[in-house]
């Protein structure tokens, strides 16, 4: 029987270990990685947003990663742009015969390629954004809810973040969405389930490993290069906080706290768009972390190989 999936998706909430899965199915089905997360595209920005780039040599091999680090930080990257690039990696993966793997926690970013959006570019609209200055993040958050649109909530933990959610929602509210088809992929799709205790538990000791690493130099090196704070603060989560404490603006222990807690946030967030794609006639087949990663990865490759 012909295998009916042009793509293999895997998601999960951050620290559920996705990303050594996706490396340890890729050897099993001689594929490569394309990464689904909408701050891994940033040079210089490797300990906040979780790369991991060692998780991506197994055995000795390395399995190529695309859409890391292809644009500089400080840039406004956005799922436009992201579609336009997965497709170029995607084509290249498949022109070489090899399994174009999917593997990414940004629930907006996933759902465009295995929905196949039709999107356009959406420009700064400097009215509405003098409107919305001053609003808080949970009233800008509010408004946002209204739209029926979908926008990545998940990312939304600042204020500039939410003022273009809405920004970009009211544009297509406003306007036609671009006619250009995104090929409609067919996709098996993996989700990582982790207990909620385990994952907090893992969230905690990666955020200590990272701080011990040398993730507040790397903030500090970004800042040094000429970023703006209000740039790195607009990334949300690591660089929010991390930003904060170079700055001086919150003490360490008030910067771990709040980075802790905002973390936890997020993960629920992250579970809560990704049953929100089941409910939106998206088939997920959810596995458990605690299998371990090659029992995972051979479940896997078994599901692949029936096409079911």
């Amino acid at each position: 029987m012909t295998n009916p999936y042009e793509l293999l998706t895997i998601l999960g909430p951050t620290a559920c270990g996705k990303t050594k899965l996706a490396v340890a199915v890729a050897e099993r089905l001689d594929g490569e990685i394309l990464s689904g997360d909408s701050r891994q595209v940033y040079r210089g920005m490797d300990l906040g947003t979780g790369k991991d780039l060692a998780d991506y040599t197994l055995n000795g091999h390395t399995v190529p990663a695309h859409l890391i680090d292809i644009c500089e930080a400080g840039e406004k990257y956005n799922v436009y742009r992201f579609q336009q690039d997965f497709l170029t990696a995607y084509e290249s993966i498949r022109h070489r015969h090899k399994l174009p793997i999917l593997c990414g926690g940004t629930g907006l970013y996933v759902e465009s390629i295995v929905g196949g959006y039709r999107l356009s570019p959406v420009p700064q609209n400097p009215e509405l954004r003098a409107r919305l200055e001053g609003h808080t993040l949970a009233e800008l958050t509010e408004m946002l809810a209204t739209y029926k649109t979908l926008h990545n909530h998940t990312d939304v933990d600042t204020a500039q973040r939410a003022i273009r959610a809405i920004e970009i929602e009211e544009h297509y509210r406003q306007h036609p969405i671009d006619p250009r088809p995104f090929p409609k992929l067919h996709s098996l799709i993996i989700g990582v389930h982790i207990d909620r205790n385990l994952r907090r538990e893992k969230i905690t000791t990666r955020l200590r490993q990272r701080l011990n690493e040398g993730m507040v130099e790397e903030v500090q090196a970004l800042l040094a290069s000429g970023i703006s704070a209000d740039d790195l603060i607009y990334y949300g989560l690591e660089y929010k906080f991390v930003t904060l404490y170079a700055i001086g603006q919150l003490s360490f222990e008030e910067m771990f706290q709040q980075l802790e807690i905002a973390i936890h946030q997020f993960a629920k967030r992250q579970m809560t768009w990704f049953r929100g794609m089941e409910r939106r006639g998206h088939h997920i087949h959810w596995l458990d972390a605690e299998n371990g990663i090659s029992n995972n990865a051979e479940a896997i490759r078994l599901l692949w190989q029936k096409g079911e």
